[in-house]
This record gives C-alpha cells, structure tokens and sequence, in this order.
C-alpha cells in the first residue's frame, strides 16, 4: 500500500516536472494535439488506402495540413502586414484623414448615441487614440515577452510550426496507443471513459469546425463585400471580422456596420443600405445556419458561456485560447453531466 501510494506521488512529481519543461512549447503542443484530433478521421480514411502503412499515411496527412492550413494562413499573415504598412503610411502621408473620417461617422448617428457615446467621451478621436494607446500599452506589457520575441525575428514561429508539424505527425500514427495509456493510467470505469473521450473529441471537432470555420466564412463574406464596395485594406478588415466572429451576439457587425454607417455619412447611400442588408442577411446567418450544422446540437452551448469563455481563454492562454476556453468550458460542462448522470444510478 506504501509502494503505491509512493509510487502515485512519484508519477505526479514526475508529471508536473515534465509540464514545466513543455510549459515554452504550450502552444505548439496544444495546436499539435487539436490538429490531431481534427484531422484523425482523415488520418484513418487515408491509412485505410495505403494498406495501414501508418508512417505512409502520416506523412501525407502533414503534407495536406501543410498546403491547406499552414501555407494559406502565412499568405494571409503577410497580406495583413503588407496592408497595415500601407495603412499606416497613408495616415503618414496625409491621403487618409482620420480626423475627418472619425467626424463624418459620429455626425451620421442619431442624436441619442451621439449623448450616449459623449457620457464616455467616446465623440472625440484624440480622446479615443489616447484610451486605445493605454489600452494597448497596458496589454504589452502584460505580453511583453511574447511581443518581444515576435518582433524580434520570424524564427521562433517557423520552430513552433514545425515542433507543431513533427508532434502531430507522432500523434497521428501512434494515437491509438497513447489513448489505450491514458485509459489504463485514469481510475475510471470503461464506459466513463469512453463517454468523456467521445465527448472531448467532439467539443475540439466542433469548436474547430464549428467556430473556425464560421470565423472564415463570414470573414470572407464581410471581406468580399468590402472589396466589391472599394473599402481600402479589405483583407484586414476581413480578418477583423473573422476574428470578431469568434465572439457570439457582436461578432462581425462591430466591422460592416460602422462601415455602413461611414458610407451614409459620406452620402454613399446605395453602399450603406447594401452593405447593411448584406451583413444582415448573409453575413449574419451564417452563424445561425451553418454553425448548427458543422457543431450540433449536441456540442453546442449557450451564447453566454461561449463568450465568456472565448474572452477568459485568452486572457489566459493568448490566442490559443479561442479554442482552448470554449473547450473547457465544454469539457467542464461534460464532466458534471457525466458526474451527475453517475450519481443518480
């Protein structure tokens, strides 16, 4: 019994020692094992086809992850940057005014958000320029160092992807037998197991397909709108939009609409009745059509916990914790229905 107990202690101190040494590489680690298990499904259907060469399969599995996932979304980091330099020396140079733009949207809006937004000071962009730069003085230097090691140089993003790339290769061939591991090593019943495992794949899978998806989709949409109504930087703002999908009830109408609204102010009234017909009807339902079907209603959970848990994962995890929030938070949910429907029998 000794032996045991002392063995248990052991392997947590051993456990622990080892998280603190992966603890730098969190981020690798943990979109390794949330493409794993995304892609798993391919994984199989490909290993079906090259005969259960498992290192074959592998290997073409990383080569897809590569050309649909990693390659486009460098293209799309480097288009943001080429545009935001672009935007930054048109401020610099004068051709765009945002003095005048700020003022032509403030005297578009009624005159009761006109008095909201003055109670907050909100009407005069000096002001507002001032609050974002503390906001985001404050935010550096909570993140200092990984603000400092991403300007410092690209490098450590590419040793990231590609610690990301070789770790998921391992975990796509060899998944089957750390899962039969971890099964033995939790002291639960076989059908526990299985239900909570079921269940974990299916929260990752749907919050990836689910919110990503959702994400890239109205982004396009949004961006695609923005392009045909000549809206400068129409791939950051489709970014923008993307990323603020990731958030239920504002979303990617904290971007189009205060477009639209700029256009009624410039007097392009075609453009901002478009522009707010289109958000509202495309790029709106999106999230009310398609998100149901890529997550289920199984998987799904309330508004409410999906955005305080989206903000709460990154707050504490970074950007990782987009997925990572709403996962535990559906992990969390999981485990106490699991625990509760074990009770009552």
């Amino acid at each position: 019994m000794l032996e045991n107990k002392t063995l248990m202690v052991l392997a947590g101190l051993v456990t622990l020692a080892f998280a603190w040494v992966l603890w730098p590489l969190f981020g690798a680690v943990f979109w390794a094992a949330t493409v794993a298990i995304v892609f798993d499904p391919a994984y199989r259907g490909v290993l079906d086809r090259t005969g259960q060469r498992r290192n074959l399969a592998a290997a073409l599995m990383i080569i897809c992850i590569l050309l649909i996932v990693i390659l486009p979304a460098l293209l799309i980091i480097a288009a943001i940057f080429a545009e935001l330099s672009a935007v930054f020396a048109g401020v610099q140079s004068g051709s765009i005014d945002l003095h005048l733009v700020f003022q032509n949207a403030v005297a578009a809006l009624p005159n009761w958000s006109k008095a909201l937004l003055a109670q907050f000071g909100l009407t005069d962009l000096t002001a507002v320029q001032d609050g974002i730069s503390a906001a985001l003085t404050d935010w550096v230097g909570s993140n200092g160092k990984q603000v400092l090691s991403f300007g410092q140089s690209t490098a450590s993003v590419f040793v990231s992807i590609s610690v990301m790339l070789y770790l998921t290769f391992f975990l796509l061939r060899d998944g089957d037998v750390l899962v039969g591991h971890m099964k033995r090593a939790i002291p639960l019943r076989p059908d526990v197991q299985a239900t909570l495992l079921d269940k974990f794949t299916a929260v990752v899978r749907a919050t990836v397909r689910g919110d990503i998806l959702v994400a890239m989709l109205q982004g396009g949409l949004g961006g695609l709108a923005f392009w045909v109504l000549g809206v400068h930087a129409a791939i950051l703002w489709a970014v923008l939009m993307a990323f603020l999908s990731l958030f239920p009830v504002f979303g990617a109408a904290l971007v189009w609409f205060p477009v639209a609204v700029y256009f009624l102010a410039k007097g392009m009234v075609w453009q901002g009745i478009a522009l707010i017909t289109y958000g509202v009807l495309v790029v709106g339902l999106v999230d009310n059509l398609v998100r149901p079907y890529l997550v289920g209603q199984a998987t799904r959970m309330p508004d409410y916990v999906v955005l305080i848990s989206t903000i709460g994962g990154i707050a504490s995890f970074g950007m990782q914790g987009f997925i990572t929030g709403p996962v535990i938070a559906a992990m969390f949910m999981a485990v106490w229905t699991t625990f509760l429907a074990q009770d009552k029998t």
